[in-house]
């Protein structure tokens, strides 16, 4: 893919470092399987493991989770400073990606498997919550942008939606001599935005209202009762809406895409914070109140 380098020349940064290959660095990966070793080793060395978390291991685990957890949430600041080396976003990337997985074997051996309905297991399943959105976000990022890519050809999303108002206008101009009525829906499909609709129709891609479809299929109902077409408008303005249908579904497909890539933020975010208060509340707690 094209790299793009800012204008002082220093950082080359390829498209897609962030979301690219991370998975593949093995370093994160071994230090998150350490210390899920070392978590597992400390807790069967507790002389009083299974009774709770507020043993000197259920503290010391409970402390380190914690802080990974603040920690873990730099990422959505560091996002925005890309940069080369073990630092990158890519790097970064990784480091929250597998570190967050350690914190299912940490957290969970913290408990001591000791649950119920209460605030440190509210904290507890918040957390895992995030951690399942997180795995999912990561899925979508190994998978969607080269759909996206292949979907787009070699055009841009500017460039789809002026090949749509080309054809806008070319139906605007096909639609002249049809009576008022025909006129009528060819119009109503220039004016519709392309872009209109619920976040559950760009999430599923369907919409039912689609008046460029409900265009063509009146059209279509005309030149089917004319036996004789001939040099009719209708054919050429039937043609038109075929093309910009065409088209509608590439732009239409591109922002279902965007949409799977990006619902994953809408729990993983203010879960992230809900998690960090049930932590902070859980901390409280224990120190206080126990």
């Amino acid at each position: 893919m094209p790299t793009r380098a800012t204008q002082t020349g220093r950082v080359r940064v390829r498209a897609g470092e962030g979301h690219q290959g991370y998975l593949t660095k093995a370093l994160w990966a071994k230090v998150a399987g350490t210390i899920c070793l070392i978590a597992l080793m400390l807790y069967i060395a507790d002389p009083a493991p299974h009774s709770s978390g507020g043993t000197a291991f259920g503290y010391i685990s409970g402390t380190a989770s914690a802080g990974l957890i603040l920690w873990l949430t730099a990422l959505g600041v560091r996002k925005r400073a890309m940069t080369r080396g073990r630092w990158s976003l890519k790097g970064w990337t990784s480091a929250h990606v597998w570190l967050g997985l350690s914190l299912i074997v940490v957290v969970t051996l913290h408990t001591a498997f000791d649950f119920g309905w209460n605030l440190h297991t509210l904290a507890y399943a918040l957390m895992m919550v995030v951690i399942l959105s997180g795995l999912f976000g990561v899925t979508m990022y190994q998978t969607i942008p080269s759909r996206m890519s292949a979907n787009r050809g070699e055009t841009t999303e500017a460039q789809m939606l002026e090949a749509l108002r080309a054809i806008d206008r070319q139906l605007d101009a096909a639609a002249q001599p049809l009576d008022h009525e025909t006129a009528a829906w060819v119009l109503a499909s220039i004016d519709e935005d392309p872009f209109a609709g619920s976040f559950v129709n760009r999430l599923s891609g369907q919409y039912p209202r689609c008046r460029t479809e409900a265009a063509q299929a009146a059209i279509r109902r005309l030149t089917g009762s004319r036996a004789d077409m001939g040099d009719d408008p209708l054919e050429r303005v039937d043609a038109l809406l075929e093309k910009k249908q065409a088209l509608l579904a590439r732009m239409r497909r591109h922002m279902r895409l965007k949409a799977l890539l990006e619902i994953w933020l809408y729990v993983h975010v203010p879960l992230t914070f809900a998690t960090i208060a049930a932590v902070a509340a859980h901390v409280v707690a224990v120190f206080f109140f126990w």
